[in-house]
């Protein structure tokens, strides 16, 4: 078993491996959605049958069966408390690193990175050279400090929830309900992932208060 062999099952599965990193003797491989996943994840049957939580269900099982394959331990962002430290994983593997908005961002995937679980394998696997710099130390005009319509970002040390939901609840708002937080998809790097909009709006209603 290597992590090319992993990231390859992976695939078939419309996920990839984000982030990678050795902890304790052993290895814990985050696994995010590809661009292309969401085609494949509106024929799974969790998605299909509309009861709540479809993503979380679809990757329970998708990713507790590529466990079982290969010996490793699931591992899930959700069902907490307490909850795995996934952001902290992420920062530690090179792989990721936190934007000028400090919303987490991916050399591949830019700001739209997101896991829908891992895999804790026993031992410390190869794993490739983590990227030399974050993308942002080369982006020049940093446009997801601009990019939310009410500056609920513009504090780089402080999220103003409370504006960006009141702003979700207006009509105008309805664009990032619908496609996404604007300053993620601000990202340069963000753009050019081509995550579909459908995708981004299920995450985006379980954000958005009620």
């Amino acid at each position: 078993m290597t992590f090319d062999s992993i990231a390859e099952r992976a695939a078939k599965e419309r996920l990839a491996v984000m982030c990678a990193l050795h902890e304790k003797g052993d290895t814990i491989l985050l696994l995010g959605p590809e661009a292309d996943f969401w085609t494949l994840f509106k024929t799974s049957p969790e998605y299909q049958d509309k009861t709540p939580d479809p993503m979380d269900r679809w990757s329970s099982r998708v990713i507790t069966a590529i466990a079982e394959e290969i010996g490793a331990e699931p591992l899930f962002p959700f069902g907490g408390p307490p909850y795995q430290p996934f952001l902290r994983w992420a920062l530690r593997s090179g792989w990721a690193w936190s934007s000028p908005v400090r919303m987490l961002v991916h050399d591949r995937a830019g700001m739209m990175i997101s896991f829908r679980g891992g895999l804790r394998v026993a031992g410390e696997m190869d794993l490739p050279t983590p990227p030399k710099a974050a993308p942002c130390e080369s982006c020049e005009d940093k446009p997801c400090t601009t990019g939310c319509p009410v500056g609920a970002l513009s504090d780089q040390h402080f999220y103003k929830v409370d504006d960006c939901y009141d702003y979700l609840d207006t009509l105008p708002g309805a664009i990032c309900r619908k496609g996404g937080c604007r300053a993620r998809l601000a990202c340069p790097v963000s753009a050019k992932f081509d995550r579909d909009p459908a995708q981004s709006a299920l995450h985006m209603s379980y954000f958005h208060r009620k």
